[in-house]
């Protein structure tokens, strides 16, 4: 999802997104741990998309026009 897309979101769905990108990193952290994951990029990608979502949460919060 692009950050235009994530910009277009309501306020109920980035929350949404919020709680599902964490849930995958917590089930991401889970397959390293076992040595079941295929790409250690994997992590990096879902935490850069988590940080993306609550940069533009607090947009929304704070009324920042972008």
């Amino acid at each position: 999802m692009k950050v235009k897309e994530m910009r277009d979101l309501s306020t109920e769905d980035i929350t949404a997104k919020v709680i599902e990108a964490r849930k995958e990193i917590i089930e991401l952290r889970f397959q390293l741990a076992a040595r079941k994951l295929e790409s250690p990029a994997n992590i990096r990608k879902a935490k850069k998309r988590l940080a993306r979502l609550l940069t533009i949460q607090t947009e929304k919060h704070l009324g920042v026009k972008r």
